[in-house]
């Protein structure tokens, strides 16, 4: 009997409408166009808007639209994973929330909580369900609305963020495609330097962490850049050399959309050219766990069956991951 394998299947998103440009952050804060593009790469990016909106109903949208693509009706999903790291509320998860929305009557549902690592950690999971044999069909989520933790008045973390979701499905497979392997990482000592002060139960909301901004995104820039670039270019380095993947023969790499350094470092570190390298950044700035997934949606009817793809990650925490994938299905252009 072959080997049962997890093959992405299709791919939905949702993005919001309104574009936060950098000229009009250039008017909340000191900065540029010409600073932002130059250190970080984002032109623009999708903010949710829309009043009484949150996390959730983007991660809907996209169920939505992966549902009507791959024509699954919402009874024959088993189990529903949300990477997100802000929720619509610290409970109840907001995968129960979307479940419950998309009128996923049949499925279980859970969030994970890895930042920028998240649909990397989520996919991970989602593969072991199916090959297991327990489920047939899996969705994995990725969203998150940054501009619910961002300040707009700090110059050096409101030009990164924005909003979005998107969401794959995930069946199994006994053909040469699917998940093939993978390597997750986590190190708790990165706690300090990527994080949201306030809010849980280590210092709970109050009128003064409210008053001090502590319920926003804080970083150590230097320090996240120098480790992102590491642990980043390192896992997929070696995700590459324990499944023989060459230059040559990597069809796509899919690197989170943080910073356009950190990304072309990454691909200087495998030996691979641009023309390899799925990037959007330009378009929604870090979307923390939507991001590799949007990368797949955009590139989609680029990819063909059988396509050597390596999926790579870095957040707080600190976490980081790599996932080797051959691309299960050829898009109808």
């Amino acid at each position: 009997m072959r080997e049962i394998r997890a093959a992405i299947t299709g791919i939905g998103a949702y993005l919001p409408e309104y574009r936060l440009t950098n000229e009009e952050i250039s008017t909340m804060v000191d900065t540029t166009d010409e600073w932002i593009m130059q250190r970080i790469g984002i032109k623009e990016r999708r903010i949710l808007k829309e009043e009484g909106k949150a996390t959730s109903d983007m991660g809907v949208e996209a169920v939505k639209e992966l549902l009507e693509k791959t024509n699954t009706h919402p009874d024959e999903i088993d189990l529903l994973i949300c990477a997100t790291i802000t929720p619509d509320r610290p409970f109840p998860a907001t995968a129960n929330i979307i479940s419950r929305k998309a009128r996923l009557t049949n499925a279980w549902s859970f969030d994970i909580s890895a930042a920028c690592s998240g649909f990397v950690f989520a996919l991970t999971t989602g593969t072991q369900f199916i090959q297991s044999g327990q489920y047939k069909k899996v969705v994995i989520v990725g969203a998150d609305m940054m501009s619910a933790i961002t300040d707009y008045t700090d110059r050096t973390t409101c030009p990164l963020f924005g909003d979005g979701a998107s969401a794959v499905l995930l069946e199994p497979t006994t053909e040469d495609v699917g998940v093939i392997d993978h390597l997750n990482h986590t190190d708790g000592k990165g706690r300090h330097y990527l994080r949201m002060k306030a809010g849980g139960s280590k210092l709970p909301a109050s009128v003064e962490t409210v008053e001090k901004g502590m319920h926003y995104v804080h970083q150590d820039g230097q320090t996240v850049f120098k480790y992102a670039v590491s642990r980043m270019a390192d896992v997929a380095v070696d995700i590459m050399n324990k499944n023989d993947i060459t230059p040559e023969n990597l069809a796509w790499l899919v690197p989170h959309q943080a910073n356009m350094r950190i990304i072309d470092a990454v691909a200087r570190r495998m030996k691979i050219s641009p023309d390899q390298v799925m990037i959007n950044i330009q378009k929604y700035g870090n979307t923390t766990a939507a991001t590799i997934p949007l990368c797949l949606y955009d590139y989609e009817k680029q990819l063909k069956k059988g396509d050597n793809i390596i999926l790579a990650a870095f957040g707080a925490g600190f976490t980081w991951g790599s996932v080797y994938l051959k691309w299960a299905y050829d898009t109808d252009k």
